[in-house]
C-alpha cells in the first residue's frame, strides 16, 4: 500500500462520549472498501466493553482514510509520555503504567498501531510496511503536535519508535526501550525469531491472548487473555499481526534497511537520554539491550535494568517500568 500523506490529511477526535460511541458504532461501516481498493476492517466498540482495568475513554486521529485510536491520560500540557506496543498487543498492554505517569503529573499517550486494537484494520498483509507504520506514528505525533516527549516503547514498538525518534530529533527528550531493538540486517537472527516467523506466515491457528500469556513469566488470567483477543472478532482481522513477523528486516536487500540504518547512525550521536530495561526471561530480545547501550552516547551512565520479566515486560513489571521511566524524566 502506498504510505498514508500524513502531514496533510489529520482530523483528531479528542474523547468521545459513550453516548458518541454508541451513535459511532451504530453507524460504522466495519467493512470498508477505499477508493484505492484497500479493504479495511473496523472492530465494534462493544468488544472493548467493560474491560478490566481499562475504563480509558476513547480518542481517535484520522491518518488520510485510516482511523487510529490511543488512549489520552493525564494532563494535556504535561510533559509527555508516549507508549508504543508492539506484536501481538495493543494499548491495553500499558494499563498498569498509564496510572503511574498521571499519577506523576504526565500526560500518558499510548496509541493502538494501525491493524491493532481499536485502530483500523487492513484486511490484506500486503497492506502493511514498515515505512508505513511510521508515517502513521509520526502522523499521530504531528496532528498532537506532541513535543518533550519521553518515548517508552518494547517489540515492534521500538522498530517503529526508534525510527520516528531518529528522524524526527526535535520532538523528542529521552528515550526508555524495554525487549526492543533496530534491526539494520547486520545482526543473527535467532532461532527463537526465525521459529515465530514461521508459525505467524504458515499456522491456521494464530490465538493472539495465548500468545501474549506464552511471553509472560507470569500467567494472565481468563480475563486479560480476553482483553488480548478483544480486537480480533475473527481471523479476518489478524492481518497486521500476522504481517508484523515478516516486515522485520532480516535481509540486506529489504526495502526498511536503509532508512534503519541512517536511524541507527542517527542513534549514534544520540546524547539526550537512553535507558534499557530489559526483561530476564525473553528468549528473543533479552540481551537486545548490550548493542543499544554500546551505539547511543545517551545511554552511558543511566541505571539499565535486566529485570524478571518475560518479553511482555509490561505485563510482568509494568509498574516498575513506569516507576524507572519517572525517575528519568525527574533526573534529567
Amino acid at each position: 500500500m502506498r504510505p498514508p500523506k500524513t502531514q496533510s490529511r489529520c482530523a483528531v477526535i479528542h474523547g468521545a462520549g459513550m453516548s458518541e460511541m454508541r451513535v459511532a458504532s451504530a453507524q460504522a461501516i466495519f467493512d470498508m472498501t477505499q477508493g484505492d481498493g484497500m479493504k479495511v476492517l473496523r472492530t465494534d466498540d462493544a468488544r472493548f466493553a467493560a474491560l478490566e482495568g481499562f475504563a480509558y475513554r476513547p480518542n481517535y486521529v484520522q491518518l488520510g482514510g485510516l482511523r487510529m485510536h490511543y488512549v489520552d491520560e493525564g494532563d494535556l500540557k504535561a510533559p509527555p509520555v508516549l507508549m508504543l506496543h508492539g506484536e501481538p498487543t495493543w494499548s491495553y498492554l500499558y494499563r498498569k503504567m498509564i496510572p503511574v505517569f498521571v499519577d506523576a503529573g504526565l500526560r500518558a499517550v499510548a496509541p493502538d498501531l494501525i491493524g491493532f486494537g481499536r485502530s483500523d484494520k487492513p484486511a490484506a498483509i500486503g497492506d502493511y510496511s514498515y515505512q508505513a507504520h511510521v508515517d502513521w506514528i509520526v502522523g499521530l505525533i504531528e496532528a498532537l503536535d506532541l513535543r518533550d516527549i519521553t518515548l517508552v516503547c518494547q517489540d515492534w514498538g521500538s522498530l517503529i519508535g526508534l525510527r520516528v525518534a531518529a528522524e524526527h530529533e526535535a520532538r523528542f527528550s529521552r528515550i526508555v526501550v524495554a525487549n526492543g531493538f533496530l534491526p539494520t540486517a547486520e545482526q543473527s537472527v535467532p532461532p527463537a525469531f526465525k521459529l515465530w516467523r514461521a508459525f505467524a506466515r504458515h499456522s491456521p491457528w494464530f490465538p493472539i491472548g495465548r500468545i501474549v500469556n506464552t511471553g509472560c513469566v507470569g500467567t494472565l488470567s481468563a480475563a486479560e487473555i480476553a482483553a488480548y483477543d478483544a480486537p480480533f472478532p475473527s481471523s479476518a482481522y489478524k492481518a497486521g499481526a500476522r504481517a508484523f513477523p515478516l516486515l522485520v528486516p532480516t535481509e540486506p536487500d529489504d526495502p526498511a534497511v536503509p532508512a534503519n540504518r541512517a536511524a541507527w547512525e542517527a542513534l549514534g550521536r544520540w546524547n539526550k537520554p537512553f535507558l534499557t530495561v530489559f526483561g530476564t526471561h525473553d528468549p528473543i530480545l533479552g540481551k537486545g539491550d548490550r548493542p543499544l547501550q554500546a551505539q547511543v552516547p545517551g545511554a552511558r551512565g543511566q541505571a539499565h535494568a535486566r529485570i524478571r520479566a518475560g518479553h511482555f515486560i509490561q505485563e510482568d513489571q509494568g509498574p516498575e517500568l513506569a516507576r524507572r521511566t519517572v525517575e528519568l524524566i525527574r533526573a534529567t
